[in-house]
């Protein structure tokens, strides 16, 4: 099971908004991330990159 920490903007401890994303939407201009637990997140913005061998994502907070 490949599972990631989502970061908003940049990769940083300061920066991390979820750990444990089991999955990744994109929709209307919204990234959507749940987790293990089934919690959800919604970020306005786009998918930056993700690493699923390193187990990260970054998204772009729009302004």
């Amino acid at each position: 099971m490949c599972l990631s920490t989502v970061y908003k903007n940049t990769k940083s401890p300061e920066t991390v908004v979820m750990k444990n994303v089991m999955a990744l939407e994109c929709k209307d201009g919204c990234v959507i991330l749940t987790d293990l637990m089934e919690r959800s997140v919604v970020i306005e913005g786009h998918l930056v990159s993700a690493n699923l061998v390193d187990g990260f994502v970054i998204v772009q907070e729009t302004a």
